[in-house]
């Protein structure tokens, strides 16, 4: 919900799948991004220019491609010696103690972005993150 910190484990997996340099420019600018920047900063794996019908038969080429097993052999690998570095759990505990800040903090903007969202409130104007022609005007 807007600018506020969350937690969904992005913290052990956006840096180990697009790097802590991407991962760090895109959790700092939470700008929109199209399928190209997502595919430069290694977020999305692949980009497809395809028409539709083209689009689908490809993705199933893809996947028939697919090695599953070997796939998920590697993966359970480097889930347990992440695991054995720094458990999961402590990525999710550090977090959520980040998270604390947005329900106990000072700052408001949890409770706000909370109650608009629960009331389906729509934004009633263009957040400065995105609107940098009027953030221009304030500084």
């Amino acid at each position: 919900m807007g600018n506020l910190y969350g937690s969904e484990y992005w913290s052990y997996l956006l840096p180990r799948h697009c790097g802590a340099e991407n991962a760090e420019q895109i959790t700092q600018s939470r700008l929109p991004m199209g399928s190209r920047e997502a595919t430069d900063l290694g977020l999305a794996d692949a980009c497809f220019d395809l028409p539709r019908n083209q689009f689908i038969s490809h993705c199933i080429e893809q996947a028939e491609q697919l090695n599953f097993p070997q796939l998920m052999e590697k993966k359970q690998k480097q889930r347990a010696s992440d695991e054995a570095k720094r458990p999961l759990a402590s990525y999710r505990t550090a977090e959520l103690e980040r998270m604390r800040m947005n329900f106990y903090g000072f700052d408001p903007s949890y409770h706000i972005a909370r109650y608009n969202f629960v009331h389906k409130v729509p934004k009633s104007r263009t957040p400065l993150t995105l609107a940098l022609h009027r953030r221009r005007g304030t500084q």
